[in-house]
């Protein structure tokens, strides 16, 4: 499939940008430039900002059943151009064409979900304590138009969470998408087109990021900001938001700790979590990093995660049986490299890959380190890359202790046969989504965020749909 060039789309509009700039897209598997993508100027963010508003406009007064025909008929478009949608995905950012089709499917799903979530945005009556006959009302209303932040690592699964609640609860938006993955994000935005969304409602900007977030969430007209990347990136564009009093979702980064008990089945934590960790060639942000593995059963579960490595087919993600593409630039290939040799010379012991593969391409080698110190930069930045740390534990309060003692508190996963231990794991390890004896199954209806450093706010759930509503009192006195 041929890989197009991505325009901007301002007020139903596709259309170049108004300086006619245009920055490369390359294909993460060869390094070559497979297209361009407009780069928007100041005078495309006028326009998207006036479309938003006139948007916002006409979008807040349609029922939610209106709303919800339109997003449901989305949703479809989803799922029958999905099998298009993944070669883009896969050109641009590498993962294999499976998990691709899956991020396509999954849109769908999401898009359906608050589709009909839309219909439960309830306010509710109060009892007065007047004489008067008096009618205490609590209203629920979209918060108006919103500026939208996402990364390249799930392109089309990270706006279509921002996207889905916000126009279930009423609300239009503007997406500053990634430019190194443009078109599926793209072909996203061009689903709800399609389904009969009105002009101005939905926007679709690409540029420099800096000055892009700077513009948009100074105007006026913007009311909610919504990021999900980095955590420094994140507290930046948090701390401009209070500066102009926008409200704020943050899903910032993690460093997911995998607590694996003496009485684990290993095999099982060996399978959920290898292919958590390999996935997307470790480049998610509820990847697990740090294995915290009962001394008794170290070793045996880090060889059997090393042999798991070790099987994983590494290669474009458009050939036949790849199971683990790219990374998505050169510089984490660099970053790979700078932690493992970090690690090995605190004294970690390499038990399988730690090399780049070919020369043409930005592959890794799914990577196991084992013994690795705590000082070591492993266990203490997100590696964001296919490289898994192994270090032991003798009481499970120690583990526990080492999950929780950096500032991220995203994701978690551990494996037990306890009822004990999964009860004080449930209320001791401080992250947002916890895993126990299961991969992870994030899904559009469970709460999607984190605590500490990485962000607040959800992207599943009613509470998804409830960050872009303002909620008001109002009370009438019959007179």
């Amino acid at each position: 499939m041929t890989y197009p060039n991505t325009q901007l789309f301002i007020d139903g509009v596709w259309q170049d940008a108004a300086d006619g700039r245009t920055l490369a897209v390359e294909n993460p598997a060869t390094g070559q430039e497979i297209g361009r993508v407009a780069h928007a100027s100041k005078a495309d963010l006028d326009k998207a900002l006036a479309a938003a508003q006139r948007g916002f406009e006409i979008w807040r007064d349609y029922t939610p059943a209106a709303r919800s025909k339109i997003l449901r008929k989305a949703a479809a478009l989803m799922r029958e151009r999905a099998d298009d949608i993944a070669k883009l995905l896969t050109q641009e950012q590498g993962k294999p064409l499976i998990e691709a089709k899956g991020e396509a499917m999954a849109a769908g799903d999401i898009i359906e979900w608050f589709a009909e979530e839309g219909f439960r945005v309830y306010g509710r009556l109060v009892p007065h304590r007047s004489d008067i006959a008096t009618r205490q009302m609590v209203i629920k209303d979209p918060v108006g138009p919103v500026a939208a932040f996402t990364p390249w690592n799930f392109p089309i699964n990270q706006v279509v969470r921002k996207i889905s609640a916000g126009l279930a609860a009423g609300c239009s938006l503007i997406v500053k998408a990634p430019e190194e993955t443009p078109a599926s994000p793209a072909a996203l935005i061009k689903a709800f087109q399609d389904a009969g969304l009105p002009e101005g409602v939905l926007g679709l900007v690409f540029g420099n990021p800096a000055e892009i977030s700077e513009y948009l969430i100074a105007s006026p007209i913007i009311r909610k900001i919504t990021f999900t990347g980095s955590t420094p990136v994140g507290k930046l564009l948090a701390g401009l938001a209070g500066q102009h009093m926008k409200r704020v979702s943050m899903e910032l980064g993690g460093h997911a700790p995998v607590i694996v008990a003496e009485d684990a089945d290993i095999a099982l934590a060996v399978r959920s979590v290898g292919t958590a960790k390999f996935r997307n060639a470790g480049q998610v942000c509820i990847s697990p990093t740090r294995f915290l593995v009962h001394n008794s059963v170290k070793d045996e579960f880090a060889k059997a995660l090393a042999a798991y490595a070790q099987g994983i087919k590494v290669g474009d993600g458009t050939a036949e049986g790849t199971q683990m593409g790219p990374l998505a630039n050169p510089r984490r290939l660099a970053a790979m490299a700078e932690f493992q040799q970090d690690a090995v010379e605190k004294g970690a012991t390499v038990l399988t890959g730690g090399s780049r593969i070919g020369e043409t391409g930005n592959f890794w080698q799914p990577t196991v380190l084992t013994d690795v110190p705590l000082e070591a930069r492993l266990f203490n930045d997100e590696p964001f890359g296919p490289v898994a740390g192994v270090r032991g534990f003798d009481k499970l309060e120690e583990a526990i202790s080492e999950a929780n003692r950096l500032s991220f508190g995203l994701a978690g996963y551990a494996f037990t046969r306890s009822l004990a231990n999964a009860d004080l794991l449930t209320r001791r390890v401080e992250v947002g989504m916890l895993w126990v004896n299961t991969p992870a199954t994030p899904s559009a209806e469970l709460p999607f965020g984190g605590l500490k450093d990485s962000g607040y706010g959800t992207e599943g759930g009613p509470e998804a749909v409830d960050a872009y509503l303002n909620t008001r009192a109002v009370v009438i006195a019959n007179v």
